[in-house]
């Protein structure tokens, strides 16, 4: 079996796929560049395969499975020490005590944008006029970034995710003026340091200038591009669910346990996790594997599975406890969770307060869906809602 498996349509991990996950806890597959690999499916092994010195993301050296370069992910594909390092150099502004400080000022912005989609009318994009612009404002205003130049960024960020969509040639020019954007917005903190991340990290992280220009770059696309496509597929499944839109309506306090059946439910890496080379003979799932395999750590799998999570394909928002892999596990959980809990639980909680019948503007069957891209979702979302009476 090759893999990446093709992408299909829908916010929940595809049927056909989940059955062959389920069959066997390691599955053969052959990845894009030749090598042969063992999908890890289980969640106890995803953990373990995440977590464990044994398994290591350094040690691939087949490529990524999607179009960003080893050297323009800092954290990713590196291992103790190069990721203890790295990680520590930016990880007090991204801890749970600060998101919760942050939150006011997320919810200042996702009101200012909703307040410009309400006036403009239905219906509207709801990916170009909210789902997008709202982590990236966030993560533009840590980083120091001015938000008018994502109309030059956002292009680059989307064949850098791609896998597959975009032609060789387009992915590197997209590498190379990200690179160059950084470095000049490095050389201007050096010039006039300012407040945010990138003069931070320029006077006291000990991280190269190199460094602090990929995880610049590295951090704009992974705080805006995974929280909007993700926040798509939850308004995706509120719609469809609107007994459970009508619950979370009228009480907003379970929207943070439903942000994280969320984080469960939706599929969400349309390549996979990141190829994990075996370092010593070891053993996994009952399997004994050899020095030099590679394995692929499943966390849309793990999610679903029956040893981990009672009545695993329902949606529960009111999950306790809810273990799931949706941020990772680890030393390589998301460095950037805790802020993207706040973004998603503030995002959702204006959507359903401000629009009381939200709803898709065209079929959903018709949506397009990113195909061939690292990050699932869809390129547009058109939405209605009966406007309020003017006052």
């Amino acid at each position: 079996m090759d893999f990446p498996l093709p992408n299909l349509p829908g916010v929940a991990l595809d049927e056909g796929y989940l059955r062959r996950f389920r069959q066997r806890p390691l599955v053969p597959v052959v990845l894009a560049s030749g090598h042969r690999a063992l999908l890890v499916t289980r969640h106890a092994d995803v953990r373990t395969v995440l977590s464990d010195d044994r398994f290591s993301r350094e040690a691939w050296a087949g490529g990524t499975l999607f179009a960003r370069t080893r050297t323009s992910l800092a954290l990713v594909t590196s291992d103790p020490p190069t990721h203890t390092r790295r990680r520590k150099a930016v990880q007090a502004r991204f801890t749970a005590r600060r998101a919760e400080a942050d939150r006011p000022r997320v919810e200042a912005v996702a009101e200012r944008l909703l307040d410009e989609m309400e006036s403009a009318g239905p219906p509207a994009d709801l990916i170009a006029r909210f789902a997008t612009p709202f982590p990236y404002a966030v993560i533009c205003d840590m980083l120091g970034v001015p938000t008018h130049d994502l109309g030059l960024l956002l292009p680059w960020v989307n064949a850098m995710m791609s896998a597959g969509r975009f032609p060789a040639g387009e992915v590197g020019a997209a590498h190379e003026g990200m690179h160059g954007y950084f470095a000049d917005r490095l050389a201007e903190r050096r010039a006039k340091p300012g407040t945010d991340l990138l003069s931070a990290l320029m006077a006291s992280s000990g991280l190269s200038d190199d460094e602090i220009i990929v995880f610049g770059y590295g951090l704009l696309m992974a705080g805006g591009e995974t929280t909007s496509n993700f926040l798509a597929a939850c308004v995706l499944e509120l719609v469809a669910r609107p007994g459970l839109a009508a619950r979370l309506r009228a009480d907003p306090s379970l929207i943070p346990a439903a942000v994280e059946e969320f984080l469960r439910w939706v599929w969400f890496a349309g390549t996979g996790g990141q190829p994990h080379v075996v370092l010593d003979d070891t053993e996994l799932a009952g399997t004994k594997l050899a020095r030099g395999e590679v394995v692929v750590p499943l966390t849309d799998a793990a999610n679903r599975d029956p040893a981990a999570f009672p009545d695993p394909d329902e949606f529960d928002p009111g999950r306790a406890p809810n273990p799931h892999a949706g941020f990772g596990h680890g030393r390589h959980m998301c460095l950037g969770a805790p802020h993207a809990r706040v973004e998603l639980q503030v995002a959702l909680a204006a959507l359903l307060r401000r629009f009381g019948d939200l709803s898709p503007a065209v079929d959903p069957g018709r949506l397009e869906w990113r195909d061939r891209m690292f990050i699932r979702g869809v390129w547009e979302l058109p939405v209605t809602w009966s406007p309020r009476p003017a006052r």
